[in-house]
């Protein structure tokens, strides 16, 4: 029994640099007001602005997409916002296969893409980082695609339950 799993965090350089200007540069904005105009900026209102702020971005780094091929189907769970792991079982699935991905054009970036609140009518995607994703075509007609880093792994999982879809 051949077992595919994987976790993966926005751990992106570009994203990190973005955060990091997106920190300095509003702290940077209420030093030089408090300044330059010499408003009274209190110890608590400079410590309740940076701790939002470093709370908001913290937040992204608890993402967290993990994902699972087994003999029972394809598992996924993007966290917080999903609570619980997602399973397509094998029987739902039409065609299951590897490929590569446009994030950008096809579905508008990395996150949850797709379905009723995002994109609605276009494939679903869950994805964190780069181009290369699990292609779901389910029976019902739906699209889904899963991001993954792990390009021959997941193949070679997926090649080992293609009996199972029908």
């Amino acid at each position: 029994m051949k077992v595919f799993k994987e976790k993966q965090r926005f751990r992106q350089t570009w994203l990190i640099l973005v955060l990091i200007f997106s920190t300095i540069v509003p702290i940077a904005i209420i030093i030089k007001k408090h300044i330059e105009e010499n408003t009274p900026v209190t110890i608590k209102d400079f410590l309740t602005t940076i701790i939002t702020i470093v709370v908001s971005i913290a937040v992204i780094f608890l993402f967290k997409l993990t994902s699972r091929i087994d003999e029972k189907g394809i598992h996924y769970q993007f966290f917080p916002l999903h609570f619980s792991v997602k399973t397509i079982p094998w029987n739902e699935i039409s065609k299951a296969y590897v490929r590569k991905y446009q994030p950008i054009t096809e579905f508008g970036g990395w996150g949850i893409k797709g379905g009723f609140f995002f994109n609605k009518g276009r494939e679903k995607a869950v994805n964190v980082s780069g181009n290369i994703g699990i292609q779901l075509l389910l029976k019902d007609g739906e699209k889904l695609l899963i991001g993954t880093q792990l390009k021959e792994e997941a193949k070679r999982v997926l090649e080992t339950y293609s009996l199972k879809i029908n």
